[in-house]
């Protein structure tokens, strides 16, 4: 167990390494695409893609105020976007209830495959 022990850790590091330098390359393709006004790029081999997202960051004591039913604010518990858009899709609870309780951040996914 303890050789498991070891092996775990060591892949934890080498985890964070390649999660350190993929984070890099990303920042560098994102800059690259950026700088010159793409989206996407493509060769004979290789695709890389821009998309943008929008998310939403809530507050947790702006939507708890905002929300009309406070029994609602046990099915959200707390400011967890996915479970929002959920109830939002089923009706639970009113886009127009959320005004004002969250921030919009922009974010943009680098996917790059091969052709």
């Amino acid at each position: 167990m303890e050789e498991k022990i070891r092996q775990y850790f060591a892949l934890k590091m080498r985890q964070k390494e390649l999660e350190q330098e993929l984070a890099g390359l990303r920042k560098d393709i994102i800059g690259w695409l950026t700088e010159n006004g793409w989206t996407e790029w493509s060769d004979r081999e290789f695709r890389a893609r821009l998309v943008i997202q929008e998310r939403k960051e809530f507050d947790d004591i702006r939507l708890y105020e905002a929300l009309p039913d406070k029994d609602i604010w046990r099915l959200v518990s707390r400011a967890d976007p996915a479970r929002i858009t959920g109830l939002l899709k089923v009706n639970v609870i009113s886009e127009d209830w959320l005004k004002g309780t969250y921030t919009t951040k922009t974010v943009s996914l680098l996917q790059v495959e091969k052709l």
